[in-house]
């Protein structure tokens, strides 16, 4: 749970020690059938979340029960889950109560109070939150209440990502007695994500937590609620609507979100081939509508809001597909072909990393190929041009005239008078 107090009044237990092991300090968070509070164990000595149901809520009074579902919770591990120590009833104070790791950080409510997140941040956060349900799902727990509120941030310590995402409270319902609950026709779970199914009052599967994760995603992109409204209304519309998804979000997005929130159970992907598909999705296409998540601080701390709805009596409610205060449209059937194919045959699928250091590793030694000719050739025509300009050199250089031939002897005066003519010529200049 996350840490900082709020100014929730009420805060009745506040400083109350529970079975004399767990101090409760500052309220958290209050709800309609519990509150969370930040305490100490004091056995351990560490800090903990300790969320303590209300009167109303009451119902884990079968020991046996309590210690083996509490055993079972408490045996799953995983980054993307907020860990369950305990689980106890006070006779001090009549309260059943569960203690829970203490997040540092933040919730997604609150977050999205600042705008919604960008592509990569909300696929990130996808990524974790799918890979948390699927190790619940293979051990049989239906999460039941996926919500951003139950969505808790905590700080990341890499430098590629804002924060990692946990997921609380998951499997809390089957520590409630189910029959009791919905003895009475309600249903455990907040209006504004319930499933279909969940609404019509059937039993929840995995697929409803895959239909509540794919309308917290819709609103962590948009900023939105896909269903808003009170919270008869809220649940009902679902019945007859799907999702408002904008084209904006990009083809990926679009595909994925549309499988998450079929009507159809079976239609709605595994939370396992989320988990992969949300590593695959389009960060850079589409422009992101909101805050940048760096920008968000981690201040406040967020209060659980699970209230319990009433289904409508019979069937499906009846709605004007052209009611202008409607908060959603009817979209196309969803395409499971997004998980058929793999990635790398989509034509709009995004490079892997590894995908793109092959195509850079390929793309250079293509360079290297054609390269290493070019520079043969260019170093023959510097040899040539070398060659040639030595051979224009040699034939534009002037010659030296050989020397004449000595005039051939002349007796007489005649012969005196050729010697002083030639010498007259050649050498008097």
């Amino acid at each position: 749970m996350t840490t900082t107090p709020s100014s929730v009044k009420g805060d009745s237990f506040a400083g109350t020690t529970l079975v004399d092991r767990y101090r409760l300090d500052g309220l958290i968070g209050r709800g309609g059938m519990a509150a969370v509070y930040r305490g100490v164990d004091l056995s351990l000595g560490r800090p903990v979340a300790v969320k303590v149901f209300a009167e109303a809520a009451e119902g884990i009074d079968d020991t046996e029960r309590r210690r083996s579902e509490t055993a079972l919770l408490a045996s799953l591990s995983h980054r993307a889950l907020v860990r369950l120590y305990d689980a106890a009833r006070d006779e001090a104070t009549g309260r059943e109560f569960l203690v829970m790791e203490l997040v540092e950080g933040r919730d997604l409510r609150e977050t999205l109070k600042l705008g919604p997140l960008n592509a990569a941040d909300a696929a990130g956060m996808l990524a974790d939150l799918a890979e948390g349900l699927h190790v619940i799902h293979d051990r049989g727990i239906v999460h039941r209440d996926v919500k951003p509120a139950n969505v808790l941030l905590e700080r990341a310590h890499l430098p590629t990502r804002t924060w990692n995402a946990k997921l609380a409270d998951f499997g809390i319902a089957r520590l409630i007695d189910d029959a009791r609950l919905t003895r009475t026709g309600m249903l455990v779970g907040t209006p504004g994500y319930l499933s279909p199914e969940q609404v019509n009052g059937r039993p929840p599967t995995p697929a409803a937590d895959v239909y509540s994760l794919g309308l917290l995603l819709l609103e962590a992109r948009t900023g939105e609620t896909a269903f808003p409204g009170p919270a008869v209304e809220a649940a009902s519309a679902r019945l007859a609507r799907d999702p408002d998804i904008p084209e904006s979000l990009g083809p990926d997005w679009v595909t994925l979100l549309r499988t998450m929130t079929a009507r159809e159970p079976a239609d709605r992907p595994t939370a396992l081939e989320v988990a992969v598909a949300a590593t695959q999705l389009d960060t850079a296409a589409s422009p992101d509508p909101g805050v940048t998540a760096p920008t968000i601080a981690f201040t406040d701390a967020a209060a659980p809001d699970t209230v319990a709805v009433t289904p409508p009596a019979t069937g499906a409610p009846s709605v004007d597909e052209e009611d202008g205060t409607a908060a959603t449209r009817v979209l196309p059937a969803a395409d499971r072909s997004f998980f058929a194919t793999p990635a790398a045959a989509r034509p709009d699928a995004t490079p892997t990393r590894s995908e793109v250091r092959a195509q850079a590793r390929a793309d250079r030694d293509g360079e290297r190929r054609w390269v290493r000719p070019l520079i043969a050739i260019g170093l023959l025509l510097v040899v040539l041009g070398v060659a040639a300009w030595i051979v224009i050199g040699a034939l534009s250089a002037p010659t030296t005239a050989p020397e004449p031939a000595p005039l051939p002897a002349v007796p007489g005066e005649l012969g005196v008078h050729l010697e002083q003519l030639d010498e007259a010529v050649t050498g008097g200049g």
